[in-house]
């Protein structure tokens, strides 16, 4: 098998994109539940549930004290997934998440995630993002 190795032969290479990584900024939620850790475990292994996906590490939490003016401090969580990564942030004295769901399964079920985060946060408003990742991955094995 020939590999491409210009850039030309690049440029020829068949392309998929790689995954998806959507982003879910919450407001004005329960400080309560953003600072309960448990909860967040628990939100972190329903996720990985929820999205049919495939845990390879237990949840890493840890709590954070303020750090400048805008963070007042809260708790960070993530899990190792075999389709790459969750992980959020919890800010309690502001009411506010921001967490990120990166996946190499293009088809990730955004509003549905979406409404679980919103109702285990109790937010009243939320702003999402879903960025397309690795649009030039190659189809097939280069090296």
């Amino acid at each position: 098998m020939v590999h491409p190795t210009s850039p030309t032969e690049h440029r020829e290479t068949q392309h998929q994109q790689f995954g998806v990584h959507l982003t879910i900024d919450g407001y004005y939620g329960s400080p309560e539940k953003m600072s309960d850790t448990a909860e967040l475990r628990s939100f972190l292994d329903e996720t990985v549930e929820l999205l049919q996906m495939h845990k390879i590490s237990e949840p890493v939490i840890a709590e954070v004290g303020p750090n400048n003016k805008k963070d007042p401090g809260g708790i960070s969580a993530f899990v190792m997934i075999a389709e790459s990564h969750i992980s959020i942030h919890t800010f309690p004295r502001r009411g506010f998440i921001s967490a990120d769901i990166y996946t190499c399964n293009n088809e990730l079920d955004t509003e549905r995630v979406l409404a679980y985060c919103t109702e285990v946060f109790e937010l009243d408003d939320v702003e999402t993002n879903c960025i397309r990742r690795g649009t030039r991955y190659p189809v097939e094995n280069l090296h």
